[in-house]
């Protein structure tokens, strides 16, 4: 069972609790882990439910029981949760989103909230947390680690923006899903002699938009990693290209940077071409996972159950060179990652 830490008498404010006084939960001999909960929190990633099925089926077959906590942290602390068993994850691997839910939780952003989630796992008995989501779901997950609930975290994003691991889970998804799309619009703007902008997602990075704009073979890529000349780098760009005879052009924009409208505009006042926006949008966060989403969604959940099994908590499951491997929460959420300068360079002279 869950030792707390503290409790809602003596627990100081979650942001003081640094690492260089962070005590974590530590192995049992005598008590080890029995029951489990499993949640997805943030933004849905294709590849979600081939998590969630992996912990399940690896936990019932390492002899654990499993719960699924709906709509993540917000669910926790309300206490939405139920022992799911291998046919209530049948037929889930396939499925885009997350069949347990997703949510945002002010609640649970504060102290309060936590030891409610904290007190929840208490009442049905869970031992361990799984959560897989993004930056602010581990954060999230660590606050609850800082007061003794083991934690493991699985990186599942479209934007592939955790510093401590190479790959998140639904960005090979969200890549395909906005190349196919791209693909289509140059059709049309090809037929109209157009230039297109098309916003894609990352919030503040900027891996989709590179891949894909090289993918699409797009003549302008803006992400929010480097720093651009309106008039050098677009509109001289696209008026080299028609002045050499090209009839369409392919603009993408991380959603990091601006808007794809109000660039379009700029675009068709300053050189005469029709230019029209398109945002994807969460279409990105959709569809069936990808072989590869599939395949590290389970590995990783595989990975996530070792863990607990052999008592390393409070762990992020990652993967690194190609292989999955597993990180300490608060190293791998001080860990930091950019887009290399050379992918950056590939680009240009590609463009």
């Amino acid at each position: 069972m869950i030792k707390l830490l503290y409790n809602e008498e003596n627990l100081p404010s979650i942001d003081t609790l640094k690492a260089k006084n962070y005590e974590g939960a530590a192995p049992d001999p005598e008590n080890p882990i029995k029951r489990i909960g499993v949640l997805t929190s943030g933004g849905d990633a294709p590849g979600m439910n081939a998590t969630i099925r992996a912990v399940v089926r690896a936990g019932i077959n390492s002899g654990l029981e499993v719960f699924g906590v709906t709509r993540g942290f917000h669910g926790l602390w309300k206490g939405e949760m139920s022992q799911i068993g291998m046919r209530d994850v049948s037929e889930t691997l396939q499925r885009g989103g997350t069949f347990l839910m997703t949510a945002r939780s002010k609640t649970f952003q504060t102290d309060e909230g936590v030891m409610k989630g904290a007190r929840m796992m208490e009442v049905y008995g869970l031992d361990a947390l799984v959560v897989s989501g993004g930056d602010g779901s581990f954060k999230g997950a660590r606050a609850l680690a800082r007061i003794g609930v083991p934690v493991i975290g699985i990186p599942g994003t479209i934007d592939n923006d955790i510093g401590c691991t190479d790959y998140t889970i639904g960005y090979d998804t969200a890549m395909n899903t906005a190349m196919e799309a791209i693909d289509k619009l140059r059709d049309t703007a090809s037929s109209h002699e157009r230039c297109s902008v098309i916003e894609v997602m990352g919030r503040r990075a900027g891996y989709i938009a590179l891949n894909v704009g090289i993918a699409t073979g797009a003549e302008v890529i803006l992400i929010p990693e480097v720093g651009f000349d309106f008039n050098q780098d677009v509109i001289r760009t696209i008026l080299d290209g028609r002045n050499k005879g090209k009839k369409h052009y392919i603009v993408i924009v991380a959603e990091g940077v601006g808007s794809a409208p109000e660039i379009a505009r700029k675009i068709e006042e300053q050189t005469g071409i029709e230019s029209r926006p398109t945002i994807l949008g969460h279409l990105q966060r959709g569809g069936s996972p990808t072989l590869r989403d599939r395949t590290t969604a389970s590995l990783m959940g595989v990975r996530a159950i070792d863990c607990l099994l052999e008592g390393r908590y409070n762990r992020i499951i990652v993967e690194k060179n190609g292989k999955i491997t597993d990180v300490d929460l608060e190293e791998g959420l001080a860990t930091t990652k950019t887009i290399p300068s050379i992918e950056i360079e590939n680009a240009r002279r590609l463009s």
